[in-house]
């Protein structure tokens, strides 16, 4: 089984036990690098899979808590290599797939054969590029795909149907479905129109669908579930391990169901 099918095949699981999938999201070596392995683990243990993010001086798509975590491993020496080092020393094993998130450039300046290689030793399934366009991603998907990785393509409430269509057709590993217009961590309602398109995207995909941006609460996660096969959480997580509270019991609180009042249709 490919490393790619692996994560697909754990994003789709869940659905056999009535509930969605969930990807959790850390930023790589933050809050220290010292303790960031045991933090991988404990968080791999509740999650269905793990997106680590790799620090960069400039991420346009996320807000201030992904920013701010990003400054503090960049300060912290924390770069791809050591990423890459971290991951396949790591012994026992993540117990969920992994995938990497990065801007371009750091992953242009290692080389894309090299990378996709690295990556494969160090059992990544799927690599999320947010900069990436679909016109312009050939390359690392040639790349990736000898090597049984997946390129997530990420889909918005404004990508035209036909673009999105389109995206939803490249993605493997899984589609993200971005929930609102904006950046990481934000707390805008969900569009009103959102359960439609997310629906269209489970037609058109081949891989999973999965939401994220701005989901915090088992309100949010139920009000999706219907429509997506998962949901990714990435600020609400980060706030929580910076306040010092338990990860892996957040992460189950959003699976321990809504309250009644909260629940909203789309």
């Amino acid at each position: 089984m490919s490393p790619v099918t692996r994560l697909e095949d754990a994003l789709r699981a869940p659905a056999e036990a009535g509930r969605p999938a969930l990807v959790a999201y850390l930023t790589a070596g933050w809050p220290d690098r010292e303790g960031f392995a045991d933090l991988l683990r404990a968080v791999a243990e509740v999650a269905d899979a793990v997106e680590i993010g790799v620090p960069f001086s400039d991420p346009m798509a996320d807000g201030p808590t992904i920013q701010r975590t990003s400054r503090e491993a960049l300060e912290q020496g924390v770069t791809l290599d050591w990423i890459f080092d971290l991951l396949t020393e790591m012994d026992p094993r993540p117990a969920a797939p992994l995938l990497l998130m990065s801007y371009l450039n750091p992953l242009l300046c290692r080389g894309l054969d090299a990378l996709a290689q690295r990556a494969q030793m160090a059992g990544v399934s799927a690599m999320i590029v947010p900069d990436l366009p679909l016109e312009e991603c050939t390359p690392l998907q040639d790349a990736l795909e000898p090597a049984g990785l997946g390129l997530v393509q990420m889909v918005t409430p404004v990508t035209p149907t036909d673009r999105r269509a389109r995206l939803c057709d490249a993605a493997r590993g899984f589609v993200y479905a971005v929930t609102v217009t904006g950046i990481t961590g934000g707390e805008a309602a969900l569009p009103p129109d959102l359960g439609a398109a997310l629906a269209a995207m489970r037609l058109e995909a081949k891989a999973p669908v999965m939401a994220g941006f701005g989901i915090r609460q088992a309100a949010q996660v139920a009000q999706l579930a219907p429509h997506v096969d998962g949901v990714i959480v990435g600020t609400a997580l980060l706030d929580c391990i910076a306040a010092g509270d338990d990860p892996a019991a957040f992460l189950r609180s959003l699976r321990s169901g809504p309250n009644p009042a909260q629940e909203v249709s789309l």
